[in-house]
Formats: structure tokens, C-alpha cells, sequence
């Protein structure tokens, strides 16, 4: 994957890890995350893990509450890339089914990522997610 441009990244193997972790498996991510320092992650119920491996073990963690069933989709407002930083920022929309809920919860996630190029590979080394605020126009 190396050779892959940015843009194909985002829509084939940053998606396929999205919706692997909306399934509870943690695995597909953790490929793609760096474990060399820095690295940080504001996530969407305002915690912040910061260090690779606490990131690493809060995605972890967070991708327990997950069970099959779920879907997400990644609306990219714009990407970019330069040398060997590269990211997107946009919606994630997601569907998941959460432990312990009987029904599928519907959720819309503000994202920012920042990717860094480690040994020819694109590593996810900043997430920021937050729910998208309802318009009460």
C-alpha cells in the first residue's frame, strides 16, 4: 500500500477500518495507528489519550462497547497531503449496536485525522471526534 495516493487510502483502507471497528474489532485500526510517539486522541465523550500507547489501548478499549451489526460511512470534506503528513476532515456516519442496547443507535461524528508516513506506511497519529450538534433551526 505503499504506492497507493492518499485519496484511495481514505476511500478503501481507512473505510474498511471504520467499519471493522463499528464491529467491535479493534484489529484493522490498530494497523494503520502509529506506536511511535506522538500521538493523541480527542474523542468523541471529550477524553484525550495522548501517547501512542494509550491510544492505542483506549481504541482498545472503546472498540468493546461495539458488536456486530454496525455500519459507518466517511463523508471527506477535503484531504490533503504534503511530504509525509497527510489528512481528512469531515463526517463519519455510523449505525452501531451498542453492548447492552437492544436497538441500533444512529450517530454522526465530527473527524479530524492526521496520518504520518513511518517506514513507507501511512500511520494514523491524531484522531479528534466529536458528535455532530443537532440544528435547531
Amino acid at each position: 500500500m505503499a504506492n497507493q495516493s492518499f485519496e484511495a487510502f481514505l476511500e478503501q483502507q481507512r473505510q474498511r477500518v471504520a467499519a471493522a471497528f463499528v464491529n467491535g474489532d479493534p484489529g484493522p485500526l490498530k494497523e494503520i495507528s502509529t506506536s511511535t510517539d506522538p500521538a493523541t486522541f480527542f474523542g468523541p465523550s471529550g477524553h484525550v489519550e495522548h501517547g501512542s500507547a494509550q491510544v492505542l489501548a483506549g481504541n482498545e478499549k472503546a472498540s468493546r462497547q461495539f458488536q456486530r451489526g454496525g455500519t459507518t460511512e466517511l463523508q471527506v470534506f477535503h484531504s490533503g497531503r504534503d511530504g509525509d503528513l497527510g489528512y481528512w476532515a469531515g463526517l463519519q456516519h455510523a449505525t452501531v449496536r451498542l453492548q447492552g442496547k437492544p436497538e441500533a443507535v444512529p450517530m454522526t461524528l465530527r473527524v479530524t485525522e492526521i496520518f504520518r508516513r513511518e517506514n513507507g506506511e501511512r500511520k494514523l497519529m491524531h484522531r479528534h471526534a466529536d458528535a455532530l450538534a443537532e440544528d435547531k433551526g
